[in-house]
């Protein structure tokens, strides 16, 4: 009943985990590092949307004007580090819950539970992924809110255990990431093998004998629709933890649920939903077109041969 997974299983080994994860973290480290500019915009947008007000455009103008042009990468350290982490747990641990669920039920039924396999697959690594996140998430949004706060990421990190402690200074933010993450990483693994899938299907392709060019061609397509896709989703909790981060009053000073409760209410749904939702579509969208088409050509680089689902009948 196995059949081919358990083999596959088997040849996915420890070096091919570690493989995936290194490629995770390259991925999400570069793509966020180079949208770091546009995060700083859009992190101020959500903060503030009365002072910036003109569109992205308008935002980095007025960024720049203010600041000049190293406010934009303000923050670039606890990105590129938090998401190399981040990336590493991410699409290492998606790897290890996917091929292992996979070999569990068998051919048939892990090609039928594919895209449960996805999101049950998704849902575990990011909250693993999460727990080493949240702290540089929180510092970086610290230093993006307020820059005079310290000058980087190993200044602002040991200031934050002294004025708020760990728990408070690190963690607050940990439910919101968990409310804002899970969701947009199930959405984002389980919309891109299906539309992988649609897109191979169309095209007529092989994913196991396509040549190297057809694949980053439909790791990018398949990427930037479930980019969308998991930002829609998950917009309104990233505006909130924008907010909840701002300052250790926003929202009250009951539970973080509490808090979160209040300014739902006092952002209305409508803004919560829609504030700053064209500009994440097209930076997740390129984001997660980026990660998958970096993660397929690194994978490849070290020599590893992605895991894919595949249709028992045709085996």
């Amino acid at each position: 009943m196995g059949g081919d997974h358990h083999h596959e299983a088997k040849k996915y080994d420890l070096a091919y985990y570690l493989k995936g994860a290194l490629a995770g973290g390259i991925c999400c480290s570069v793509t966020h590092g180079a949208l770091c500019p546009v995060d700083v915009v859009k992190t101020r947008m959500q903060l503030d949307p009365a002072k910036y007000n003109s569109g992205m455009v308008g935002g980095f103008k007025k960024v720049i004007a203010e600041e000049g042009m190293g406010a934009l990468a303000t923050g670039l350290g606890p990105t590129a580090v938090g998401y190399f982490v981040q990336g590493w747990f991410k699409f290492g641990g998606v790897e290890f819950f996917k091929i292992n669920m996979a070999a569990y039920f068998g051919d048939e039924k892990a090609w039928a539970y594919r895209t449960i396999i996805y999101l049950v697959a998704a849902a575990c690594a990011e909250f693993i992924a999460d727990i080493f996140l949240c702290p540089l998430e929180a510092t970086r949004i610290r230093l993006v809110s307020n820059p005079s706060y310290a000058n980087g990421l190993l200044t602002a990190f040991p200031k934050i255990i002294k004025d708020d402690g760990v728990l408070k200074g690190f963690y607050s933010g940990f439910g919101p990431i968990l409310f804002k993450q899970v969701p947009y990483t199930m959405a984002k693994f389980a919309v891109q093998g299906w539309a992988q899938e649609v897109i191979a299907k169309a095209t007529g392709t092989d994913m196991k004998t396509a040549s190297d060019g057809r694949k980053t061609a439909i790791a990018l397509g398949s990427g930037t629709v479930a980019g969308v896709a998991a930002a829609i989703i998950s917009h309104p909790a990233d505006t909130l933890l924008s907010k909840i981060n701002k300052s250790p009053t926003a929202g009250g000073t009951g539970s973080i649920m509490s808090r979160l409760v209040n300014l739902a209410k006092e952002t209305g749904l409508k803004k919560l939903c829609l504030t700053g939702l064209g500009a994440r579509c097209i930076m997740i969208g390129t984001l997660t077109a980026g990660q998958f088409a970096i993660f397929d050509v690194t994978m490849k680089f070290t020599g590893a041969e992605k895991f894919h689902f595949h249709e028992p009948q045709k085996h």
